[in-house]
């Protein structure tokens, strides 16, 4: 769901100057892949395509030595692109497949020369990533049945560098449409026998597409400087901004009223028992001054006392 093979290929593809549709990423597969936590935590990127990154490094590297062998060049003057790898002073070149073939036969490799190739790096980050951001909500209550309606959305988020803009968009849209979901239609009831009646789509309200608006989205970039791609997550930016953004706007909106506070989720009952109860408290408030204005007083102590009071 994240989009990693995407990603994972697009990274290795980039380093080894190959098309993406030429990387196989192979995933769920333990006779495969023996080990892996998951991609939770939005660590896939941070951590996991680190790994992949750094493997192809070294993977490069025994590359180069190679055709630095095979091509009478040093490894540092070989470029590796498109499928070749060519030796910039003969211009000399070697392709993939040649590369590989004699990599696994070994007849002609240099000394010390592992034969195949292969590469496997596994990569612990010395700290977390710290994705930031900021994210605003324009809504309309409607003080007569508590309805709100969300006008504009804006998210600027900070994930590092952006490996692919489309995906980290997808991420954030997705994010936010979950996020706004728990803060106005989401809610797990129980009836008294302690039975959950909202345990279906039937009857579980999940966010439909022609109640949200269209998304604004913006992004800095900031480089994590604990893994070499400068990369942080943003699979949970969006939860994690739009749920506090949302009931904070709607709040907003309500404070002259003197709402502050209003349990998720949001439904149009909820809000108008806020409204309700705040413009009570109001009214209660307001006649407990005039009250005490009017209140006559036989001295000029006593009326210092009321008006201390109200």
């Amino acid at each position: 769901g994240q989009g990693e093979e995407t990603t994972f290929a697009q990274l290795i593809a980039d380093q080894l100057g190959i098309d993406p549709d030429d990387v196989n990423v192979v995933h769920g597969d333990t006779m495969a892949v023996p080990y892996g936590i998951g991609t939770f935590g939005s660590r896939a990127t941070a951590v996991g395509g680190t790994a992949a990154y750094m493997a192809t490094q070294k993977l490069k590297a025994k590359m180069a030595t190679l055709a630095a062998h095979l091509l009478g060049a040093k490894p540092a003057d070989i470029t590796i692109g498109r499928g070749r790898l060519t030796a910039k002073g003969n211009k000399k070149s070697i392709s993939f497949g040649e590369l590989v073939m004699a990599a696994y036969t070994a007849r002609n490799i240099p000394p010390g020369f592992e034969p195949g190739m292969e590469a496997t790096h596994f990569f612990e980050p010395s700290n977390f990533t710290f994705p930031f951001g900021a994210h605003i909500a324009s809504v309309e209550v409607d003080g007569e049945t508590g309805e709100v309606k969300i006008d504009k959305y804006v998210a600027v988020d900070d994930c590092g560098n952006v490996l692919n803009p489309l995906l980290v968009d997808g991420q954030i849209h997705g994010g936010i449409a979950q996020g706004l979901g728990q803060a106005m239609w989401e809610e797990l009831i129980y009836n008294e026998d302690g039975q959950l009646v909202t345990g279906s789509l039937m009857d579980y309200a999940l966010p439909k597409a022609h109640l949200l608006p269209d998304f604004t989205l913006e992004r800095t970039v900031t480089p994590s400087p604990v893994n070499p791609m400068g990369v942080k997550g943003v699979g949970e930016a969006g939860t994690i901004a739009s749920t506090p953004c949302m009931v904070n706007a709607v709040c907003d909106a309500l404070s002259p009223l003197g709402v502050r506070h209003i349990d998720m989720p949001l439904k149009p009952e909820r809000v108008w028992r806020a409204i309700t109860h705040a413009q009570a408290s109001r009214d209660e408030h307001e006649l407990a001054m005039a009250g005490a204005v009017a209140k006559p007083s036989s001295s000029k102590s006593g009326r210092k006392t009321a008006g201390r009071r109200a």
